[in-house]
């Protein structure tokens, strides 16, 4: 497949995402690609495509949560072994799909990350425990110096999802989070680190290692309600 993978080429209103998805479409049509023919490793395609590896992962990551492709541990990532006519209407639907607006993705996160911190309380380990500490006072070592920490705010919320033992709902967090961090610097949410949100961490932390469900759901609506409220402000 190496040898023939064409050009990247622009599409007219497709951010970099779409574009390597269809490039991955046009490879199945031409017949370079085939089901379940292994594909070259993401550096190897983001030299091949010339875009960044980042969005290579990001196309490679939603096709594989539509079930275009699939991953296998210490083997790499494969094309579904179904026909082919399936998986270009498959790709093909991917690619309507809209862009979620921002208000959308709250209201998803919101949804997924009660559901996560529940499951949490209920299925975290000790180890996972030692991972979530790590996690907060990651976050704790930048917020309580004032200092923005979007990434290890998320990094968190993405370790209380670990704790939740549940592949599918942490593969639907990573699948919003990066357009989660673009809004969140277009509408300059999370600028400012306050004591409450300090506090609310900590106390997420508490409630997944005393196993409290109930107090870690409503936790985390409190702990996002600032968000929900900005979202709702600019439909308003």
């Amino acid at each position: 497949m190496s040898e023939v993978l064409p050009a990247f080429r622009e599409v007219a209103l497709e951010g970099p995402v779409d574009l390597i998805i269809r490039q991955i479409k046009e490879l199945l049509i031409s017949g370079a690609l085939k089901p379940g023919d292994k594909l070259p490793p993401e550096r190897k395609l983001s030299e091949q495509m010339g875009v960044g590896r980042t969005h290579v992962r990001e196309a490679l990551r939603k096709l594989e949560f539509y079930g275009i492709l699939r991953t296998r541990p210490q083997s790499g990532t494969f094309v579904a072994s179904i026909g082919i006519t399936a998986l270009e209407n498959l790709i093909a639907d991917v690619l309507k799909i809209d862009t979620p607006s921002f208000v959308s993705l709250v209201e998803t996160r919101v949804l997924l990350e009660v559901a996560a911190v529940e499951l949490a309380c209920q299925r975290r380990t000790d180890e996972d425990l030692q991972q979530l500490q790590a996690a907060l006072d990651a976050y704790l070592a930048k917020a309580e110096r004032g200092i923005k920490a979007v990434d290890e705010d998320l990094m968190f919320h993405l370790s209380i999802a670990d704790c939740a033992k549940n592949k599918a709902l942490k593969s639907l967090l990573l699948i919003i989070i990066p357009d989660i961090i673009t809004n969140y610097s277009i509408f300059k949410v999370c600028d400012t680190v306050t004591n409450k949100a300090l506090q609310e961490h900590q106390s997420l932390f508490e409630a997944v290692r005393d196993g409290d469900a109930a107090a870690g759901g409503a936790l985390m609506r409190e702990h996002l309600q600032g968000v929900v409220n900005f979202a709702q402000s600019l439909v308003q």
